[in-house]
C-alpha cells in the first residue's frame, strides 16, 4: 500500500491525490518533522494524533491508526526533497499551508526549537511553495 502511494507520489506529474491517501502522506510529514532531532517523544505523538483529529474529525483511535500507518510509510519514504516536492504538486497551497501551521505546532511541542527541526521545517516550507511570510504568520499564530 504504502509502496503504490509512494511510486504515485513520486512521480513526475503526480495526479491529485484521493482523501485518504493526502491525510496519510501529510500525517507522515508531520512524523518527519518531529523525529528530525531523534527525539520522537510520546508529546509530539499525542500532539500529530491531536492535529489530525482535529483536522481530519478522527476518534482518538482512528487518529492514532492513522499515525501507525504515518510511521511507517515516513520510515519508508524517499529523502524529504523528492516526498514533499510530490505533496506540493497533489496538495491544494490552503491545505498546504494549513501543514505548516501543524508542523510549527510539532516543532514547538517541546518548548525547545532544535536547530534540526528549524532546518527541516525552512526546506519543507520552501519544497510546499509556501512564502517565508506564510510560514512567520503561521508560526505565530500556533504559538499564542
Amino acid at each position: 500500500m504504502f509502496q503504490d502511494l509512494l511510486r504515485r507520489l513520486t512521480q513526475p506529474n503526480p495526479a491529485p491525490i484521493a482523501d485518504a491517501d493526502a491525510r496519510l502522506a501529510l500525517t507522515a510529514l508531520l512524523v518527519r518533522v518531529a523525529r528530525s532531532d531523534n527525539d520522537y517523544s510520546g508529546d509530539e505523538r499525542a500532539l500529530i494524533d491531536q492535529i489530525t483529529q482535529d483536522r481530519y474529525g478522527l476518534t482518538a483511535s482512528d487518529a492514532k491508526a492513522l499515525r501507525d500507518e504515518a510511521e511507517a510509510m515516513e520510515a519508508e519514504a524517499p529523502d524529504t526533497v523528492r516526498f514533499t516536492r510530490a505533496i506540493k504538486g497533489a496538495v491544494a497551497y490552503e491545505d498546504r499551508l494549513a501543514v505548516i501551521e501543524a508542523l510549527w505546532k510539532v516543532v514547538l511541542a517541546d518548548g525547545q526549537r532544535a536547530q534540526e527541526e528549524d532546518a527541516l521545517l525552512r526546506l519543507v516550507t520552501n519544497l510546499l511553495g509556501i512564502s517565508d511570510p506564510d510560514s512567520a504568520m503561521a508560526r505565530q499564530r500556533v504559538s499564542g
